[in-house]
């Protein structure tokens, strides 16, 4: 899913062009059926793991956030300890969090409304609540695109729960790879910045080297680090170019000085730098004319 755009700040004196209503709800449902499509991957990959029909579809209604569900899943079936699995999927759904310290901002719903609200707050709803002009266009895309969303994603979980049982054994259709490949489908338009990438390929390479190490799940864990580490390097870097230019700046100004007097060792001839006059220094001349008259 495309990075939430910033919404519209109407200019001093001019009215923000309003969007119809047809065109919001169309965006919505348009992400919201395509998303919500995916939990049948969610609902096999769940059966696959060996949850029960009844804990797989608890998940998609109690926590209803794809990526923290996908790795919850993933840790239970590589074998992992459950506490690190849930840990995983805790730390992939704290942007939700600030997600909502920014819709709460934007939608301004009333306060008996909000605990109800903040169970859809996730990627999808999030992008179409901010690419909104209004606020009220914000408020129809983030119910149309929430509720869409939650009542398909919790009935193809069902389906692929249900679906499982039918198929067999998941690991023979190839099923497992599914929840990773929606993850990354969302997560590869987000990487638009050169750090964001080199988060992401460093991760990558983190969790690979260690996942032959560590029990299941913490490389997963480990593999955060990756952002504070690239930060750490940016700013390091940004550091190294301000003081590259400082000695530029100085070396540059020390550049200016040269071939002028510094105060230090014999004084040049004619001081300052002017020429000395033919004949050499004045006070030696005028001597010199002297002796002259008296030898004629």
């Amino acid at each position: 899913m495309p990075a939430p755009a910033v919404p519209v700040k109407p200019v001093p004196g001019e009215s923000v062009p309003e969007k119809p209503d047809s065109s919001v709800i169309r965006d919505a449902l348009g992400v919201g059926v395509a998303v919500g499509l995916s939990g049948f991957a969610f609902g096999v990959t769940s059966a696959g793991a060996g949850l029960s029909v009844l804990q797989t579809c608890a998940l998609s209604l109690l926590v209803f956030t794809g990526a923290s569900q996908f790795a919850l899943v993933g840790a239970v079936a590589a074998g992992g300890n459950p506490l690190t699995a849930v840990a995983g999927a805790f730390f992939l759904g704290v942007r939700n969090a600030f997600y909502g310290l920014r819709l709460s901002q934007v939608l301004a719903l009333p306060r008996f409304v909000r605990p109800f609200a903040a169970h859809w707050v996730i990627d999808e709803t999030t992008a179409v609540a901010l690419a909104q002009p209004t606020r009220c266009s914000a408020r129809l895309g983030f119910t149309v695109t929430g509720l869409t969303l939650y009542v398909l994603w919790n009935l193809t979980t069902l389906g692929g729960a249900l679906g499982a049982e039918a198929i067999g054994d998941t690991d023979a259709w190839g099923l497992d790879a599914a929840g990773p490949a929606v993850f990354l489908a969302l997560l590869a338009p987000m990487l638009r910045t050169p750090a964001e990438r080199m988060v992401a390929g460093l991760a990558v390479v983190i969790g690979l080297g260690l996942l032959p190490l560590l029990p299941a799940g913490v490389p997963v864990l480990l593999a955060a680090l990756a952002a504070p580490a690239v930060l750490w390097l940016k700013g390091r870097r940004a550091g190294d170019g301000k003081r590259r230019a400082g000695d530029g700046e100085r070396r540059a100004g020390d550049g200016g000085h040269h071939g002028q007097p510094d105060g230090r060792g014999e004084p040049e001839p004619g001081g300052h730098g002017e020429p000395v006059a033919p004949g050499g220094p004045q006070g030696h001349g005028e001597s010199g004319e002297r002796l002259k008259g008296e030898n004629r």
